[in-house]
């Protein structure tokens, strides 16, 4: 929700996406349609909490935003560059645990190249990746606006 103090100081931003991402759910367990600009995604939960793994899951889909996303920035970086680095590939995954007593979430994401360059240019491609959009956006400072509309 954009606050009037927001409008005054020039904080209004463009949505990112043309259209909202669209979700629904019925009765089947677990399982929901994302709607999506070009077509429409099936998520569920995987069977052993009670789904039928129809689709990914909230946090594969997490995960693989952030494996497209930095998949994609390298591939820019290295086009735009000229470099002979002909296939990447990129693995996530998370797990949680206590800090301090409070719960971090901990991604762990995982870098090869086909062509493995040398020890400098593989410190760029690391600085690269970490610039990718999603790794700005869960690095960042998440706030999330919730509204029920009727």
């Amino acid at each position: 929700m954009v606050e009037e103090n927001d409008i005054k100081l020039g904080n209004v931003m463009k949505y990112i996406l043309e259209k909202p991402i669209k979700g629904i759910i019925g009765s089947q367990k677990y399982k929901t349609t994302i709607h999506w600009r070009n077509g429409v995604l099936i998520t569920d939960e995987p069977e052993k909490i009670g789904g039928k793994d129809l689709g990914p899951d909230p946090h594969t889909l997490l995960l693989s935003s952030l494996v497209g996303c930095t998949l994609a920035t390298l591939r820019m970086y290295i086009d735009h560059k000229g470099l002979s680095i002909s296939q990447i590939e990129v693995e996530a995954n998370l797990f949680h645990r206590i800090e301090n007593q409070e719960m971090i979430t901990l991604v762990e994401r995982k870098i090869t190249f086909k062509d493995e360059p040398d020890a400098e240019l593989q410190t760029r491609l690391l600085r690269v990746a970490e610039q990718c959009p999603i790794s700005r956006i869960l690095k960042g400072n998440i706030k999330i606006s919730t509204e029920l509309i009727k």
